[in-house]
């Protein structure tokens, strides 16, 4: 007979207390559904129809270009890679590719910089809010719009650009702008060529005889506004005395070298002295036409510089080949500047003051904590700009199409335009047409890998 211990630890459970014997076989898991209850195959057919439109949309489109970009122009024959060889070889696609890059370069950053400098600059004055509306009322204006703007503002005459308006407002500020081109002298005037433009006398000038310099070729249109009516030089002592005028009379009438009633003193007109090739005197003729030279004048042959018939400054040549790509890059900026500001007063308004305040505390001066505190922290929302804007710079089209005028598209070509050139102008090749698409893709996917990558480390923050 079996004795249990005095613990009892040894004891076998009754019968009746033991636990159910587990079944080997292991328990069915439940069907997984997502945060808000919905089954996958619910899921699955809710998103059909958006999976449907993007392949439709966006991945038939893509896959179609690829497909297209290796066949020639007819899409009859095989071409290899000959289209891709062609965006390297082919001078005009070089230049757009150049220019992609230039403005890849300038104008987000541009863009950017002025924004930050607005949005720092208008956060402390009372109407900050009132400049930041106008300088984002630009985005509401479309491309096209604003390219018909800035085709008006770059127009090379200053009585229709503002662009040169101002320029040769600012040019004829500290330069002489007088000048009469096109203006000469008749046969029967007393006046010859002089070489180089300039026109002289016939013969020596003598002290106390009045001389006449007439000449024709200026429209009365072009006159001075403050010309008056010639008037006839009165013969002084010891000094050369003339008039210089337009013998010419509005209506017809009047007679060659004779100073009419209605003809018009040559305002500015510079009169120099000349002996044995050296100027030993010069003047200006008054509003009447009327000059005097000193006695050193006597005997000397009168000459009308060339400086008197050149033409008058007409401003840059804002839309040649030179400038036409910053000329755009600046219309651009013009319309992007406000958005860049915005986003980044959002980001402005999010810093935390007391560490702003607190670098004051410690000495640093605005430039110090501009440079030190609010630009380090104002990086992600820079960072967001910068790439949101180089996305958008890479598919231009509209700017340049409109503003560069046919002489000039081709030095302001960009790939969009040239894509559209490719594929819809007068000798249409839908092989370097697909191939300039896959190439402008190859270059947004870099760009926009580094934005999902910044995306998803701000969200793990």
């Amino acid at each position: 007979m079996t004795t249990a211990t005095a613990g009892g630890s040894d004891a076998a459970p009754p019968a009746d207390k033991r636990p159910p014997e587990r079944s080997e076989r292991p328990a069915q898991p439940r069907p997984r559904r997502s945060v808000t209850g919905t089954r996958k195959i619910v899921a699955t057919a809710f998103l059909l129809p958006a999976l449907v439109l993007l392949g439709a949309l966006v991945l038939y489109p893509i896959g179609y270009s690829v497909y297209r970009s290796f066949f020639d122009q007819s899409g009859t024959g095989f071409a290899g890679v000959d289209n891709y060889k062609a965006l390297f070889t082919d001078d005009t696609i070089r230049t757009a590719v150049k220019n992609n890059a230039i403005w890849v370069v300038f104008a987000p950053t541009i863009s950017t910089a002025l924004g930050l400098i607005f949005a720092v600059l208008t956060e402390r004055i009372r109407w900050g809010t009132a400049f930041k509306l106008i300088v984002f009322m630009p985005m509401a204006i479309s491309m096209l719009a604003a390219g018909i703007i800035f085709r008006l503002v770059y127009d090379q005459a200053p009585e229709r650009g503002v662009a040169n308006a101002v320029w040769v407002g600012v040019h004829d500020t500290f330069a002489d702008s007088a000048g009469y081109p096109k203006a000469h002298p008749l046969p029967v005037h007393p006046l010859k060529a002089g070489g180089g433009g300039s026109f002289v006398t016939k013969v020596p000038v003598r002290a106390g005889e009045p001389v006449q310099l007439p000449l024709v070729g200026v429209a009365p249109a072009k006159m001075p506004t403050d010309a008056k009516p010639a008037e006839a030089a009165t013969a002084q002592s010891g000094k050369v005395a003339g008039t210089a005028w337009l013998d010419f009379t509005k209506g017809g009438g009047g007679k060659p070298n004779v100073i009419d009633t209605k003809e018009l003193g040559l305002k500015g007109l510079k009169v120099e002295a000349v002996k044995n090739g050296k100027v030993v005197a010069s003047a200006k003729a008054a509003a009447d036409g009327t000059f005097t030279l000193p006695a050193s004048a006597d005997g000397a042959l009168l000459r009308l510089p060339a400086s008197n018939f050149k033409e008058p400054y007409n401003g840059v040549d804002w839309l040649g080949p030179t400038l036409v790509t910053p000329g755009i890059i600046g219309s651009y900026v013009w319309m992007w500047a406000g958005f860049a500001m915005v986003l980044i007063a959002a980001g402005l308004a999010g810093l935390p003051r007391e560490l702003l305040e607190a670098a004051r505390v410690d000495g640093a001066n605005e430039w110090q904590v501009f440079r030190r505190i609010t630009v380090p922290m104002l990086a992600p929302v820079l960072a967001v700009v910068l790439v949101t804007l180089m996305i958008n710079v890479l598919k231009i089209f509209d700017l340049v199409f409109i503003i560069a005028p046919g002489s000039s598209q081709d030095d302001a070509n960009v790939l969009a335009l040239q894509l559209y050139r490719s594929s819809f102008g007068t000798d249409a090749d839908l092989g370097i047409g697909s191939a300039i698409a896959v190439l402008l893709l190859l270059l947004v996917i870099p760009v926009m890998i580094f934005n999902i990558r910044r995306m998803r480390r701000e969200g793990r923050r």
